[in-house]
């Protein structure tokens, strides 16, 4: 079943992503790079199975290893889990061999009890923020580890934030902090699972729940649809708190080192300011860009943009970088390769090759997968000026379908053979099966780094965010935006520039043919010496 392994700066051991999952790999590769990076522990992918039957042995490995993690953990950072004075809460996340954006659990601010609470209060002076690291860790709690429908406490932030006259929970009191904190764990306790109060008890059962998402619909259906079926497992990393939601200077994001839609050589940055890690990816809420962390923290800005070069050139491809801010320190969280479109993965290659980032033979190698066809970029061949609602272009490509308002109906719609636009205040990865169906996908929210996007992007769907004008009435199935909607309704959609539009456009087909050229011609050059190599050894 493996040992606990651990994350502790450059001299870090290298992890197998097969026996520690991924996510611990990369974590461990950033380490040996010198970034900064929270200390953690490792939980190998050898557990899941085992714990998932429930088995006595595998419960009382889990339990040890755990024991000998939090005590290494507690002793890297100076903190006790669950301390009245110097408290650490630690973060619970999945990971796999291969990447599963989105599609497995984590829990975050793990150890937040009502002593902790007061620990943080003491240690940063700053009794606002405590108190939304409680509220947060209920809320996650309910929804993650109990499964507990999410929607009351939705309704109650609506109501509590229509009272307070504010959009956003982030200009909230202390009081109504406290409000959200007492909703959320009268939610739980009504739902007949208390809360446990030892911080490890806390652990344990967070740990097996990110064990159990192995197995849940969601993550069972992506790795049917990606052939991933041979993954034995996740593993679990445990790492401690920073905390993206300290103060102003303070933020969660995620960034690119180049543009995974377009493949122009820039990076791409969205970040929410006094947040964390889960805000972003959720596409519940709208994003900022690289801009505004430029203007509000220049030199964490630059160090984000010298990071992404680094890790680049380290790992040989573009990466996909989760990040956060505490209280103007950067931290990183996660790097991998990044999703990439079709027509972003021919120009990252011809790029990297021109730049002598990699050769002519390992961009072939990346390329032998790639469908020539599927470089055919189709645009709308005019554009009208009206009838349309902008948002931002998360997943590049054109499409026309018929307006779904959930999977339900998108599922419905495709067995019916019309093309489907699935339109969602704001998608899930739960969403994965509306996904499939879906020729495009359109929400209210979001951003182009959430989970949503990502595997929009990676199924080849158009795809576009923040389109905060759309209203939604769930109960009549109608949607407005630049005119009133109907299920049904056909809608044009161009992810490219962000754009969605009432009715049927017409399409035409550019192609990349500078960029095809130049893989055509490795191909030709590669072919030919393998013929000359074939000749000399005869």
């Amino acid at each position: 079943m493996g040992d606990v392994h651990f994350i502790d700066g450059p001299s870090t051991d290298a992890l197998s992503a097969e026996l520690f999952g991924g996510k611990a790999a990369n974590l461990a590769f950033m380490a040996r790079l010198g970034l900064p990076v929270p200390p953690a522990f490792i939980l190998p992918v050898g557990l899941c199975a085992a714990v998932n039957a429930d088995k006595r042995k595998a419960s009382a490995r889990l339990r040890d290893l755990i024991d000998r993690g939090m005590g290494w953990l507690e002793a890297a950072t100076g903190r006790r889990f669950g301390d009245r004075r110097r408290p650490l809460l630690v973060s619970v996340r999945s990971g796999a061999a291969r990447s599963m954006p989105g599609m497995l659990e984590t829990v975050l601010d793990v150890g937040a009890t009502e002593e902790a609470v007061a620990g943080l209060v003491r240690l940063t002076g700053n009794p606002r923020f405590a108190r939304d690291c409680r509220r947060r860790f209920l809320e996650g709690w309910a929804e993650t580890v109990l499964g507990l429908d999410p929607a009351p406490l939705d309704r109650h932030l609506a109501d509590l934030l229509g009272s307070e006259g504010v959009r956003s929970e982030r200009t909230l009191d202390l009081r109504a902090m406290d409000d959200l904190a007492a909703a959320a764990l009268h939610h739980v306790e009504t739902a007949g699972h208390p809360v446990p109060n030892r911080p490890r008890d806390q652990l344990e059962q967070a740990v097996r729940r990110v064990f159990a998402s192995w197995n849940a619909p969601r993550a069972v259906s992506y790795r049917r649809m990606n052939g991933l079926d041979d993954l034995e497992g996740t593993a679990v990393t445990v790492q401690a708190m920073v905390y993206g939601n300290a103060d102003s200077h303070s933020a969660a994001g995620v960034a690119f080192s180049r543009d995974p839609s377009s493949g122009a050589a820039e990076p791409v940055i969205e970040l929410l300011f006094e947040a964390q890690g889960e805000d972003v990816v959720s596409g519940r809420r709208v994003p900022a860009d690289g801009s505004a962390l430029a203007a509000r923290l220049p030199q964490v800005h630059a160090d984000l943009i010298s990071a992404l070069a680094r890790l680049e050139c380290a790992a040989c491809d573009v990466q996909d970088v989760e990040f956060t801010v505490e209280s103007g320190r950067l931290w990183f969280l996660q790097t991998r390769a990044a999703k990439r479109t079709p027509r972003a993965a021919l120009r990252f290659a011809v790029d990297l090759v021109a730049e002598g980032v990699i050769d002519e033979k390992e961009a072939v190698a990346r390329l032998a997968d790639l469908d020539e066809t599927a470089l055919d970029e189709t645009v709308f061949a005019a554009v009208p000026a009206d009838r349309r609602t902008r948002g931002l272009g998360a997943a590049p490509g054109v499409a026309v379908g018929r307006l779904a308002a959930s999977v339900e109906e998108a599922q419905r719609l495709a067995a019916a053979g019309d093309p489907v636009v699935l339109v969602r205040p704001d998608t899930s990865t739960a969403d994965i099966d509306g996904f499939a169906a879906a020729t495009a996908i359109v929400t209210a929210s979001g951003g182009r780094t959430s989970h949503a996007a990502l595997v929009a992007r990676q199924m080849g769907r158009p795809c576009v965010v923040a389109c905060e004008a759309l209203r939604f009435d769930e109960h009549q199935g109608r949607v407005r935006g630049a005119t009133a909607l109907s299920v049904g309704d056909w809608l044009s959609v161009d992810g490219d520039r962000g754009l969605v539009f009432v009715g049927r456009l017409e399409t035409a087909v550019r192609r990349p043919e500078a960029e095809i050229a130049v893989w055509h011609g490795w191909k030709t050059r590669r072919k030919k010496k393998r013929i000359e190599d074939t000749s000399a050894d005869r």
